[in-house]
């Protein structure tokens, strides 16, 4: 697609992602709804705290007003928000204006269906057609045209749906919470506050510039001081949007998706709630996460990079829990989408259960040391298609053996081959990488 990735349509706000773009997705979104059901559309819409989403917000409802759209404006709100909403208010589609872990320059613009899953790719082609000037659809007119409402209630009602979603007390658990100065500023200490916990927070002082730096689940490092210097029994992390959790154990060890996904998964299959014994990574969790998987006899199914497409096996398939070591992680039996704080409600779950520290639970799990190489190439198709490249793969898996493995993908948005080794040891991978990098030779970029 032309404007529409894997997670929206992203850019610098007012380069790549411009003003006019956010409104002429609200007017093909207000008609379109309208048009296809005979009546006003009604569209809810979300943003997080980055300066830009602010004007994001006013372009995005003037063209829904503008098609006959009703706007309900939830404010600031994680993306999973905006999610729940859609459905529990009977919305016909949700849109959210986020960049999630990028910096404040950046911004974006999500969209859901009626189900609260990601847009149908038909009518993201659609609305593209519509802001390359392809075709046109009309202005509302006189009572056609729509209403702004303030839906701080939709907020509130995704709290309490957090809150009861818990059937546990949290009192005397002492949590550190870092919400990236995004979205979740507004909405997870309220949560936990509501358990009983004692909540200690970090990065919640938005000011529309201060989103993700130097803080959230892509720069664990300042919740791992804040929780060994105040003694605390767990913090978690969330990204700006609030739709990835990263977790901190109380010893101050980084607990990952991968982490997550094993600690959830035997916990759940334990109680008879894992559907199939089954849990769905990407291809690019960590070999020493498969490994543990089967020592604890829980199957798994991977998928491509993208929770779009871990969602979509999760539905094929029936399947309960799913996620990426990101820290995007899926509890199908309750949500459709990632939700950074209901994963650490789920993860608090198990500890209240099973009555361990965090470190106690992950210490099954013995990740294998990582090393990834970009290879900039003039072809990325060519390249993983060629016999040379392909035969290197089979040669590094056969001199790692059972030990680790190596996987070979191309980027989806740059010309870029992507080489990841996994092994017991550091000089394991590099071994493992040198057969693949030498095949790619002929296809870098000089």
């Amino acid at each position: 697609m032309k404007y529409f990735g894997t997670d929206g349509f992203r850019g610098e706000a007012n380069k790549g992602l411009t003003v006019d773009h956010a409104f002429k997705i609200g007017r093909y979104v207000g008609w379109y709804y309208g048009a296809r059901q005979e009546r006003k559309a009604r569209v809810v819409v979300g943003k997080d705290t980055r300066r830009s989403s602010y004007m994001f917000e006013s372009a995005l409802v003037a063209g829904l007003v503008a098609s006959g759209a009703d706007a309900y404006m939830l404010h600031v709100i994680p993306t999973p928000g905006v999610a729940y909403e859609t459905v529990d208010g009977r919305f016909d589609c949700g849109i959210m204006i986020s960049a999630s872990h990028n910096p404040y320059t950046d911004n974006g613009i999500k969209l859901v269906n009626g189900e609260g899953y990601k847009m149908d790719e038909e009518v993201l082609e659609l609305i593209e057609d519509y802001i390359d000037g392809k075709c046109d659809v009309p202005l509302a007119t006189g009572d056609s045209i729509g209403a702004t409402i303030d839906y701080m209630q939709g907020r509130n009602r995704y709290i309490a749906f957090l809150i009861s979603s818990a059937n546990f007390s949290l009192q005397g658990v002492k949590i550190g919470l870092d919400c990236a100065n995004g979205s979740a500023s507004s909405v997870a200490k309220p949560v936990f506050d509501a358990l009983g916990a004692d909540v200690r927070v970090i990065n919640n002082s938005p000011d529309g510039f201060n989103i993700n730096v130097d803080c959230g689940s892509t720069h664990i490092d300042r919740l791992r001081r804040h929780v060994v210097e105040q003694g605390l029994d767990v913090g978690f992390a969330y990204d700006g949007d609030a739709d990835r959790c990263i977790a901190v154990d109380e010893r101050g060890n980084v607990v990952d998706g991968d982490l997550i996904l094993y600690v959830c998964g035997v916990y759940l299959n334990k109680h008879g709630r894992l559907t199939g014994g089954t849990v769905v990574p990407t291809v690019m969790s960590n070999y020493g996460l498969f490994k543990a998987f089967d020592e604890a006899r829980l199957s798994y199914e991977t998928t491509a990079v993208g929770d779009k497409h871990v969602y979509a096996c999760m539905r094929a398939n029936g399947y309960s829990l799913g996620g990426e070591q990101s820290g995007h992680i899926i509890f199908g039996d309750i949500e459709c989408t990632g939700d950074g704080i209901m994963t650490s409600l789920r993860v608090m779950e198990v500890l209240r259960a099973e009555r361990e520290t965090l470190s106690q639970l992950c210490a099954p799990v013995k990740l294998y040391p990582q090393l990834l190489t970009n290879v900039r190439v003039t072809d990325r198709d060519a390249a993983m298609a060629d016999e040379g490249v392909l035969a290197s793969v089979k040669q590094a898996e056969e001199f790692l053996g059972d030990r680790g493995r190596v996987l070979v993908r191309a980027s989806g948005t740059e010309p870029l081959v992507r080489v990841l080794a996994e092994a017991p040891t550091k000089e394991l991978c590099e071994e493992a990488s040198a057969f693949t990098l030498k095949a790619l030779d002929s296809f870098k970029v000089e």
